[in-house]
């Protein structure tokens, strides 16, 4: 089974935020596959089933971005995952907007969620998927910036983005890590 961690903030106050790439692109994966998030528990929310014919489970985190390590730790011990088993996908500030690149792990990036993750389960190799939401605008802040929505014509690139991100995930699974990144790195 592979677990595939969106990361975002819950609310509807965030669902256009720049922070919320990584529930965008599970949500476009799990209609596309025709999965419902249906599974509500203390630390996430749930979508199970198949995609192309492997097991996988969708996950949104139920916390603050910054705490998704919780999610991390239930998934590990309800699924008995491995590390290498999640495939966390996360906004990135340091990529231009759009841009997609893909990891088998390595440190965090000074992104506070995927560094509680990394922290839950003990190690730096966990694979990921980072989304390039640009950086601030010249005088604005970082927390501002992840926290402001997306403008209108920026939303072309991010729907761009999340169809190249559920697509690369497909090939995760029916090719591997390695493939996917040669392919939409």
């Amino acid at each position: 089974m592979r677990a595939i961690v969106g990361l975002g903030n819950p609310g509807r106050a965030y669902v256009r935020t720049r922070h919320n790439v990584g529930f965008r692109c599970v949500e476009l994966l799990a209609r596309r596959h025709e999965l419902r998030f249906s599974q509500r528990r203390e630390a996430v929310t749930l979508a199970t089933g198949q995609i192309r014919g492997h097991e996988v489970v969708l996950v949104k985190p139920r916390t603050f971005v910054n705490e998704s390590g919780r999610a991390a730790t239930y998934l590990q011990a309800r699924f008995r995952l491995s590390p290498g088993d999640l495939l966390v996908v996360l906004d990135d500030l340091a990529l231009p907007l759009g841009k997609v690149r893909i990891r088998p792990g390595g440190s965090s990036g000074g992104h506070n969620g995927l560094q509680s993750m990394l922290e839950a389960v003990g190690t730096e190799e966990v694979p990921r998927i980072r989304v390039g939401i640009g950086p601030p605008d010249l005088g604005d802040n970082m927390v501002r910036h992840v926290l402001s929505p997306f403008r209108q014509e920026e939303m072309a690139v991010l729907d761009q983005a999340a169809v190249s991100v559920a697509d690369a995930i497909e090939v995760i699974l029916d090719q591997g890590l390695d493939i996917a990144m040669s392919r939409f790195n």
